[in-house]
């Protein structure tokens, strides 16, 4: 497939080895499509999975959450414009509207590019410019910094939004977070800001424990020095139905998340159930095994893919948040990468170097 622009991006071509940093072939945008200039893109876990997967379809570039702005648009296209700033996200912006998304059909060396974000959605934002189906962008106002609001998409949408609108914690609700990364980190904040005490932080070093107490976390537990789930049946009173209201799984791992069941807190009598697990982060291993006796003691466990999240209503939040001094993303932006440097990026998530989330950066920063 020839396209009708060649664009840079970080290409994974082979397993075991680096990407590579290559034109691709973008099409024009179709009816419903935009064509956006990348500003910056988060690098997230989910994608070291992809790049880790021996029958991984290739060639693909990966990313999933970005901010840029529109260059050009399709001939049906009624929400953005050219010259607007969007941030661009992994669920659909109106996830009422039951039109699945457009995908665009990409080109590397005349074969089809696979997508590193979900498949329906072709979403890819390791490139300096994507096309891209309307309903995955939002308007971003040109007043906000476009470098930190670039992982608004992906781990404040999924971990923010699993406190908010997965679990609807509240007010004086006691929480632990299992991962201590953007998207952790995210649950943390937004728990903060509803109040919840104690929020406790589950990570494996005692540096990114202390960086999690920048976003509301509480109480942090070395989990390489002690057992988790018995620190905090302790903290919250040391009963065999002690545990906390909401434990969220971050990593997506089967111990993480039977470690997050574990956590909560059994039933009392009068109530109709007991503390809740959210899965959070992409379940990836082998898969994880609740305990029944847990569950038997009404203990719950659920999943919130995308925070459950509404990014036409989440969205504005989040930025409003940010500029309000709650919810600091420039903090949480630990880590600045150009677009040929995605690999050093990788090997450093990969390596535990970075706290909170990593972004790459096209052409100089904020714009």
């Amino acid at each position: 497939m020839i396209g009708c622009m060649k664009t840079k991006a970080a290409v994974f071509v082979e397993f075991g080895k680096p990407m590579v940093i290559d034109d691709i072939d973008l099409p024009d945008p179709g009816p419903t499509q935009v064509e956006v200039r990348l500003f910056a893109s988060g690098v997230c876990h989910s994608q070291l999975h992809q790049l880790g997967r021996a029958n991984a379809p290739v060639p693909m570039v990966l990313g999933h959450e970005a901010t840029g702005v529109v260059t050009r648009i399709g001939r049906d296209v009624t929400y953005a414009r050219e010259g607007e700033h969007v941030m661009l996200g992994i669920v659909q912006r109106n996830i009422l509207d039951p039109v699945l998304p457009v995908v665009a059909h990409v080109g590397y060396c005349g074969q089809a590019v696979a997508f590193g974000g979900p498949a329906y959605i072709g979403m890819y934002t390791w490139c300096e410019h994507t096309v891209i189906d309307q309903q995955m962008v939002v308007k971003l106002d040109k007043s906000v910094p476009t470098d930190v609001t670039s992982i608004v998409g992906c781990a404040v949408l999924a971990g923010a939004g699993a406190a908010l609108n997965a679990a609807q914690v509240r007010a004086g609700q006691s929480v632990a977070v299992f991962g201590g990364g953007g998207v952790g980190l995210s649950i943390v904040q937004a728990c903060a800001n509803s109040g919840a005490a104690p929020i406790i932080v589950v990570d494996l070093t005692d540096e990114k424990l202390e960086f999690a107490r920048q976003f509301g976390a509480t109480i942090g537990i070395n989990a390489s020095q002690v057992d988790p789930v018995t620190r905090i049946r302790e903290i919250m009173g040391g009963s065999p139905l002690s545990g906390v209201d909401f434990a969220f799984d971050a990593i997506g791992l089967a111990r993480t998340s039977e470690q997050a069941l574990q956590a909560t807190r059994g039933r009392q009598i009068w109530e109709r159930e007991g503390g809740t697990a959210v899965i959070v982060g992409v379940p990836h291993g082998a898969p994880a095994v609740p305990d029944l006796a847990l569950i038997a003691h009404g203990r719950v466990m659920r999943g919130a893919p995308g925070g459950i999240g509404w990014p036409e209503r989440d969205y504005p939040r989040y930025v409003q948040w940010y500029c309000e001094g709650k919810f600091p993303l420039d903090r949480l932006v630990s880590q600045r990468y150009a677009l040929d440097q995605v690999n050093e990026a990788c090997a450093a998530l990969s390596g535990g170097q970075i706290a909170g989330r990593a972004i790459i950066e096209y052409g100089g920063g904020v714009r």
